[in-house]
């Protein structure tokens, strides 16, 4: 196989143009659907679809890059990577398991070096509730999602960057009272409070989360088995894939995952993840538009730097976004600081990458298959 730089790429677009023609080179139809905006060098957007196997198989694995999208990056190499090992193909073939790869969830953060959609919202917290779009109306969603966000809101996106010292004391202050798990879910879990906030659910549906559900309608309502692998980075050591349960809280679900990938699944439900307990995650999609299948999920989330420096440099890029006014070079420098914080650019972070995403993937064929 290629060595592994070759999968991964420096701009939205490179890595955009090296799926396209992954899938070319398979001889796989793409799905295109485009976003209403530009990306950062003027290239189109899109999120990119393409169904690997048969259409109406019965068994589909799912494996999406780019929901927070900055991180796209990596998870847009391992999709490149399996699209190019023919022992993968074969895998699935003889597994019965047709592969949907959703390129770039979040097309927008991706190209522009963002965590969140143009709206300024985590997909990762965008989807509410059992029964579709209405629920972003229910009473609880102004707040009671996370009450302790409310708290440190102030602290997190100031007046000025670099935060001053009594900013950064005022954070110390509740970490040493409250804790670091304390201090992580009120940052992280999500709020539908502060739209300029860190973490923001919004109000209404994103275009990425309406288009990947038009997406699940189209290709993933006829299985009976569906499977899911969503790739993440930003938590944990530097270059561990953490094999995080992503599903509803039930037991027979979470057990079915650990017969998949492993024991070490880890859950935000236990305390076991080094995530928060988050709201309104991604996979609700599938509970939501694909009732039929049997569903088992997980995020692959591979880390990077500490949970502090990446806190601080999701700070420093709302602020940014917040003061358009910042002069380019202090823009230029904590953009990049911020793309480094969920892409570690280096090879080999990336064939530690692919290593243990081409295990999962495979883990999750014979799941499927059996």
């Amino acid at each position: 196989m290629a060595p592994a730089e070759t999968f991964f790429a420096q701009t939205y677009a490179e890595a955009r143009a090296k799926f396209l023609a992954a899938c070319e080179a398979n001889k796989l139809y793409v799905h295109s659907h485009a976003h209403p905006l530009r990306g950062r060098d003027g290239e189109e957007l899109a999120m990119d679809v393409a169904l690997l196997g048969a259409e109406k198989a019965e068994r589909l694995l799912v494996v999406s890059s780019g929901c927070h999208g900055v991180e796209g990056y990596c998870g847009s190499g391992v999709q490149n990577a399996l699209l190019a090992d023919s022992g993968f193909q074969a895998a699935a073939a003889k597994a019965g398991v047709a592969v949907l790869f959703i390129h770039a969830l979040n097309p927008y953060g991706f190209s522009w070096w963002r965590r969140v959609t143009h709206e300024n919202v985590d997909l990762n917290r965008n989807f509410h509730g059992f029964h579709g779009f209405h629920d972003f109306h229910a009473p609880w969603a102004a707040d009671a999602a996370n009450p302790g966000y409310g708290d440190v809101a102030h602290l997190l996106v100031p007046a000025t960057w670099p935060p001053a010292a009594d900013n950064e004391a005022a954070i110390a202050a509740y970490i040493a009272s409250h804790g670091m798990k304390a201090w992580q879910q009120a940052v992280s879990a999500g709020q539908h409070t502060h739209p300029e906030g860190l973490f923001f659910g919004g109000h209404t549906p994103t275009w990425s989360h309406q288009t990947l559900r038009h997406v699940l309608q189209d290709h993933a309502q006829h299985c009976k088995r569906l499977g899911w692998i969503d790739v993440h980075t930003g938590l944990g050591p530097n270059g561990h894939g953490e094999r995080i349960y992503l599903g509803p809280d039930e037991a027979a679900s979470i057990a079915r995952a650990r017969r998949w990938w492993g024991p070490e699944v880890t859950s935000i439900y236990d305390g076991s993840s080094s995530s928060a307990k988050l709201s309104g995650l991604l996979f609700t999609s599938a509970v939501w538009d694909c009732p039929q299948a049997e569903y088992t999920g997980m995020a692959l989330e591979y880390g990077t730097l500490p949970l502090m420096d990446v806190m601080q440099n999701l700070r420093a890029e709302q602020w940014l976004e917040n003061h358009p006014e910042t002069p380019p070079a202090q823009s230029a420098q904590i953009k990049k600081a911020f793309r480094d914080a969920f892409y570690t650019d280096t090879p080999q972070w990336k064939q530690q990458i692919l290593d243990q995403a081409f295990q999962a993937s495979h883990q999750a064929l014979a799941g499927l298959a059996t």
